[in-house]
């Protein structure tokens, strides 16, 4: 995203919608400008805010009349008066931001919009965790903090040092080069996203060790850490294996989204065999 400056004309409306305070006026060029080190291509601004297409030089005489006047005109705050942002051509690696942070937008490898993961709130469609085994999603950046892939890199390399098993169908896994090690490409690791999501899976017993493996790595990280923790109720709804341990590390369970199966089964078990009749009767 860039900020046409011979259309801005420094209303600062742009510097509200920002999640990443990415925008700011310029006290030199009196136009505002993107930090795009900072910005992660969500394109808050530019759908966020309406774009009216006002005459740059009208409305900066607009203002400088009422400025001599001693009287203040600003638009209304969810207007970019001028339609100054214009959305810039993303190439390898700066596309992977956009990925991440436009919910709007699909991500190649799993097709899905958002994170590019529909996560373990959908397991009884997908069935991705099963009885005794507990599904972790571990999310970086949001809200409004974002997250650098060389910081993600760091869980994930403990993560996979101690032994898990990250989620194919996550594009988090898409990016790494060496899934064995969590190692994520070279190329990406200071490219900044909204949010991303690592899904592992382990055996109901690793609960508490893969929480406090979490953790420590979050004190090392420069990004806010969200952990959420999926697995099977029994034949009542409930679980007793799980929810005990996590009270015991002083969470406060909360029942969270669950998608009832709106559509097609994933991950299918194998279709049994029908056994044949030993004999039959008239």
């Amino acid at each position: 995203m860039r900020i046409n400056p011979n259309k801005c004309v420094a209303c600062g409306n742009c510097t509200y919608v920002c999640p990443m305070d990415a925008i700011y006026v310029d006290p030199v060029t009196r136009r505002s400008t993107i930090n795009r080190d900072e910005c992660v291509e969500c394109y808050a601004c530019f759908n966020g805010l309406s774009q009216e297409h006002l005459n740059p030089t009208f409305v900066r005489t607009v203002r400088k009349v009422f400025q001599m006047m001693r009287l203040r005109f600003d638009p209304e705050p969810d207007v970019c008066p001028t339609a100054a942002f214009e959305p810039d051509e993303l190439a390898w690696p700066r596309i992977v931001r956009r990925a991440f942070s436009d919910p709007r937008v699909p991500h190649e490898s799993t097709g899905v919009h958002g994170r590019g993961t529909e996560e373990v709130k959908t397991n009884d469609v997908s069935g991705r965790v099963q009885t005794g085994e507990v599904g972790f999603t571990i999310e970086f950046g949001r809200p409004g903090v974002g997250a650098r892939f060389r910081d993600i890199q760091k869980m994930c390399w403990a993560l996979a040092e101690a032994g898990v098993a990250f989620e194919k169908k996550n594009p988090v896994t898409s990016l790494m080069s060496d899934v064995s090690s969590g190692t994520i490409r070279e190329d990406i690791l200071d490219e900044k996203v909204l949010s991303a999501i690592v899904e592992i899976k382990v055996p109901a017993e690793r609960t508490e060790e893969i929480i406090r493996l979490v953790w420590g790595i979050e004190k090392q990280i420069d990004t806010v850490v969200a952990l959420g923790v999926g697995t099977r109720c029994d034949e009542n709804g409930e679980d007793h294996i799980v929810g005990p341990i996590l009270e015991r590390l002083g969470y406060k369970l909360e029942r969270a989204k669950t998608n009832i199966g709106l559509g097609r089964l994933t991950n299918a078990p194998e279709p049994k065999l029908a056994e044949e009749p030993v004999g039959t009767r008239s």
